[in-house]
């Protein structure tokens, strides 16, 4: 009876996949991610964060961010018996050595780094995906412009389409109440995007913490990549997850990446978050700070079903 009871456990129960923190060398110091590896894996996800200092979960301490979103994916498709490998970029959290100041950093340098996590994913198992979400998109592109041979195909989640400049530029009109500092920003934008950096000292007060000298320096970099243009020199398996209710990247930049990647898969979000979760109408970023809510409910659906689809393990 007790052998009975305990085969009906294992049978019933699911199967729990330890996370296990791994490194890789780094410009100066060593580069870490966190993997969850099922037995027996075909295929695995090496997960890119967005901007700014957000680790390896999609959360971020110093602004507040909690979502949990890039661990949910993990766990997720660790349940479909699918690998992944969550990464924290050069000079934060686990990465936090691999350069002195995190700032001093180009979207080449990231993807330099995303190549090697692909190498080092290619030992779990032998078919690899980048699935970059919002600028980590761009970057999974960017990599893909040099691919690894254990290179499956690309997921890009929230991802823009169009050069970041023009997209910050969006984002700050679509809040009425900066009208007043559009002018500036504006004007700061066109001169990152000509690569000229303004004096700090010429900037007003309020926006000097976001235009800092040394993100001056990193946004000169960052503006001068087009998405969109980069993503039509990808020719593999690409899988395009656009929320319609997200508040950074709209279902435009997912028309823009669309129209030059033919072969692209587009799933659409409805009510889907930046997040990747169920807009809260009550709560319109509850996403952003509530890390229990769920991820939409099509998002590890559309994964899975992706890579199934065009994975290949030979």
């Amino acid at each position: 009876m007790k052998l009975r009871l305990r085969y009906l456990l294992l049978v019933l129960l699911p199967t729990y996949v330890m996370a296990e923190a791994v490194q890789i060398s780094g410009p100066q110091g060593p580069l870490e991610a966190e993997q969850m590896v099922p037995g027996d894996a075909a295929h695995v996800v090496v997960i890119v964060p967005g901007s700014g200092p957000t680790d390896r979960d999609g959360n971020s301490p110093q602004t507040g961010l909690a979502t949990d979103t890039y661990k949910l994916i993990a766990e997720g498709l660790a349940a479909q018996g699918i690998a992944s490998l969550r990464i924290d970029k050069r000079g934060f959290f686990g990465s936090d050595t691999a350069i002195a100041d995190p700032n001093d950093v180009t979207i080449k340098a990231y993807a330099d780094d995303v190549r090697d996590w692909v190498d080092r994913a290619s030992l779990i198992a032998p078919c690899v995906w980048i699935a970059g979400h919002s600028e980590g998109g761009l970057v999974a592109l960017v990599a893909a412009q040099d691919p690894p041979a254990s290179l499956c195909g690309l997921i890009l989640l929230a991802t823009p389409g169009r050069p970041i400049g023009q997209l910050m530029i969006a984002q700050f009109e679509a809040n009425p109440a900066n009208e007043p500092i559009m002018p500036e920003i504006r004007s700061i934008v066109t001169d990152l995007e000509a690569g000229s950096a303004p004096d700090p000292a010429d900037i007003s007060p309020v926006l000097q913490p976001l235009f800092t000298p040394s993100l001056q320096r990193y946004m000169i970099d960052l503006f001068s990549h087009d998405p969109a243009a980069i993503a039509a020199d990808w020719n593999g398996p690409a899988l395009i997850i656009q929320g319609d209710a997200d508040l950074q990247v709209s279902p435009d930049d997912a028309d823009l990446l669309e129209g030059v990647m033919q072969q692209a898969v587009r799933v659409n979000l409805p009510g889907g978050t930046h997040m990747l979760k169920e807009a809260v109408p009550s709560a319109p970023l509850a996403d952003y700070y509530d890390p229990t809510l769920p991820l939409h409910n099509m998002v590890l659906r559309s994964i899975f079903d992706f890579i199934s689809a065009n994975g290949k393990t030979d």
